[in-house]
């Protein structure tokens, strides 16, 4: 991983000295459009503008210790915007994939993507499979990109493959329970998300994670996603730090333990 500047070391050690540092970290990555209209720019524009924000989080989140990144790529509902600006958009995830593979590489960072994957056009799911075989064995941090990825499209995606497995007596009714579901969700094999970051000043989830955001801390941030670099990210974790994760439990409870 790339060394911190003596600066981010200091804030890094702080930080880790104050609290516990997030397993898991999700970002809604929202306001690339809207930062680009503010300077009389294209909707494109801020999303070029965006991979800068990707990288600089990327290398602080490992340099913390951070275990899992997933990032809120391109939803399904994304498929409807306009043609052209979804072309472009999978024009810049290729270029995005083939200039930062080596990086992430270097860094030791594996590459995985949670999502309908089968509605990439070819060329991009290539790359796609390309990048996360190169980055397969790395250890340091996982980065998911939630890529053509939707709550609610993984959650049907599930029961359906639930339902089948009953109909082929692999598993019973009685069997479904909260500890089994998981398993069928594309995210399977990755932790909740400890704190969720939305850039951009909007206070909703938008179909991201709705079953791994039941206990998720949820941090807003009115900067617009170009905007966002590691000290948004150290303001996230200090908030995360001050708050009582309680799961359905009260303060005494968890005092007891």
């Amino acid at each position: 991983m790339i060394t911190p500047t003596a600066k981010d070391k200091a804030v890094q050690d702080e930080l880790k000295k104050h609290g516990e540092i997030p397993e898991h970290i999700a970002i809604i990555m929202d306001g690339n459009g809207r930062w680009a209209k503010s300077l009389g720019k294209t909707r494109v524009f801020g999303h070029r503008q965006g991979v800068a924000s990707v990288r600089d989080t990327v290398e602080a989140c490992g340099q913390l210790g951070v275990k899992y990144l997933t990032l809120y790529t391109f939803s399904t509902e994304n498929w409807k915007r306009p043609k052209d600006e979804v072309t472009i958009l999978m024009k810049l995830l290729i270029k995005s994939l083939k200039n930062e593979t080596d990086r992430l590489h270097e860094n030791n960072v594996r590459l995985i993507a949670t999502g309908n994957l089968e509605k990439l056009p070819d060329i991009v799911f290539k790359e796609l499979q390309d990048a996360m075989r190169k980055t397969k064995d790395n250890k340091l941090m996982t980065l998911n990109l939630a890529l053509s990825y939707s709550g609610r499209w993984d959650i049907i995606n599930a029961v359906r493959k639930i339902a089948g497995d009953v109909d082929s007596g692999k598993i019973k009714t009685e069997d479904i329970n909260e500890k089994l579901f998981p398993s069928y969700l594309a995210t399977n094999g990755i932790p909740d998300p400890d704190l969720m970051i939305r850039t951009g000043g909007e206070y909703r989830i938008s179909n991201f994670l709705l079953w791994e955001l039941a206990y998720t801390e949820i941090y807003i941030d009115d900067v617009f996603w170009p905007e966002f670099r590691r000290q948004h990210l150290y303001n996230a974790i200090r908030e995360f730090q001050k708050r009582e994760r309680r799961f359905g439990l009260v303060s005494e409870q968890l005092n007891k333990k």
